[in-house]
């Protein structure tokens, strides 16, 4: 078991209700308000699960200098007002950070019962497959 301080335990909520808030947002027709505070809560809350030093490291790398600046520029885009366009920067800019965790991610999903028959299904399977495979971090 996975033992987590007080200030990890705090940042997975955040980062929980973020990606809520986000989600609800999206649903609800891109509501500016919903999306700010849950990109607000999710930035926070990722800070407060790896910290602040190694979450400033993770984001401004060389190498992920133009993914940091269309995530970053999407919540800015959202806290101007423009919500879809600043979702669709947003989202772009959160595939090319997190591309190099996608592999382990279908790994643990494909181990899932249920998720993982989900997964092994014609056509979802090749999706899956050239998602899941993994790529340099260029």
């Amino acid at each position: 078991m996975i033992s987590l301080t007080d200030s990890q335990k705090i940042g997975m909520g955040l980062t929980g209700f973020g990606v809520f808030f986000l989600f609800f947002g999206m649903v609800l027709f891109f509501d500016k308000a919903l999306l700010a505070i849950g990109n607000i809560l999710f930035v926070a809350g990722l800070s407060f699960v790896i910290g602040l030093e190694r979450t400033f490291r993770f984001f401004f790398q060389k190498h992920k200098m133009k993914a940091t600046g269309f995530f970053l520029g999407g919540i800015f885009v959202v806290l101007l007002g423009w919500p879809v366009i600043g979702m669709v920067l947003e989202i772009y800019g959160f595939f090319l950070l997190f591309r190099g965790f996608f592999p382990v991610v279908v790994g643990f999903i494909r181990r899932v019962p249920i998720l993982g028959s989900i997964l092994n299904l014609p056509g979802i399977n090749s999706f899956v497959d050239k998602v899941g495979e993994s790529n340099s971090m260029v």
